[in-house]
């Protein structure tokens, strides 16, 4: 039996796809967390909310290090791996900080940990694997999200950005970071045609953690009135439930077990920002990335 790999599957979007993936109970699902604890606690209630086979594991996307030792656990573990859902992320809007590796931790998490995680775990993908990557309307100035656009300069200067610590500008380095997963997965797609790579846009779901760094007065808006957005579809706001079913879709579901290069709004395909084209960014972050995070990409 092959496994599917969900970072961030401990609460929110990841642990609802997790929910979905078990239920099928045709493969191992691995979930991780920052604390082990957790983790396997919420491995357990899927296990038995579900009866399939799932497996909590501690990732700190914070460490690179960290990710190197998950992915040779993982590898010596040898269970392969039908898909990999690059869900877990942080917004940090108050102020400025940095990872134990030295790196802006927005853009270290939702982008460099995912990139090196994925990088270590390419020769345990089975032939025709999945790889999703969790971004957010956020990446494209188009939308009106009203989130600042992002502001691609070079890997070097996002991973070491100036010394900015307004909140604006810690929204814009997570809309940064979101178009830096969209620009990823299309150069992994050309990069590695023989999987299938994916960007997906779960929607707006308040009430999930990803606010946790905002203000008191904004973080109760988000958990207990924004929610009620969702009663009025037209808005386009999603429970985790919605999503997280889409984002399971798109990891095992046969109908989509030739698609790749593609961004998800949902599970309707659609057309990414302008600069989520642009090949030649999309190399320089590749490089830039692997150059940071070391190990290197074929």
């Amino acid at each position: 039996m092959n496994g599917v790999l969900i970072t961030g599957g401990t609460s929110g979007l990841g642990y609802e796809a997790a929910r979905r993936v078990a239920s099928g109970r045709d493969r191992v699902v691995v979930i991780t967390g920052r604390d082990l604890d957790r983790a396997e606690r919420a491995a357990e209630r899927l296990g038995a909310e579900t009866g399939g086979d799932v497996r909590g594991r501690a990732l700190d996307l914070g460490s690179l290090a960290e990710v190197r030792r998950f992915a040779a656990a993982h590898r010596g573990e040898g269970l392969p791996l039908d898909a990999v859902a690059c869900n877990a992320g942080v917004q940090v809007v108050r102020g400025l900080t940095y990872t134990r590796d030295g790196y802006e931790t927005t853009f270290a998490v939702n982008h460099l940990a995912h990139f090196a995680l994925v990088d270590l775990l390419l020769p345990m993908m089975a032939e025709g694997g999945r790889i999703v990557f969790v971004s957010s309307g956020t990446h494209d100035p188009a939308q009106h999200t009203g989130v600042p656009a992002p502001r691609y300069t070079s890997t070097a200067e996002l991973a070491r950005p100036p010394e900015d610590h307004s909140p604006e500008e810690g929204r814009r380095r997570y809309a940064t970071s979101k178009l830096c997963n969209v620009l990823t997965a299309y150069e992994l797609a050309r990069r590695h045609p023989e999987l299938r790579v994916n960007a997906f846009d779960p929607g707006l779901m308040p009430g999930t953690g990803l606010a946790r760094d905002y203000p008191p007065l904004m973080r109760w808006a988000w958990r207990r009135v924004l929610p009620m957005l969702t009663l009025v579809p037209a808005l386009g706001v999603r429970t985790p439930q919605r999503s997280g079913a889409a984002l399971a879709e798109l990891l095992v579901a046969p109908r989509f077990a030739d698609t790749t290069g593609r961004y998800f709004t949902g599970l309707r395909p659609t057309r990414s920002s302008e600069q989520s084209y642009d090949t030649k960014i999309a190399r320089e972050l590749w490089e830039g990335s692997a150059e940071l995070t070391g190990p290197q990409t074929g």
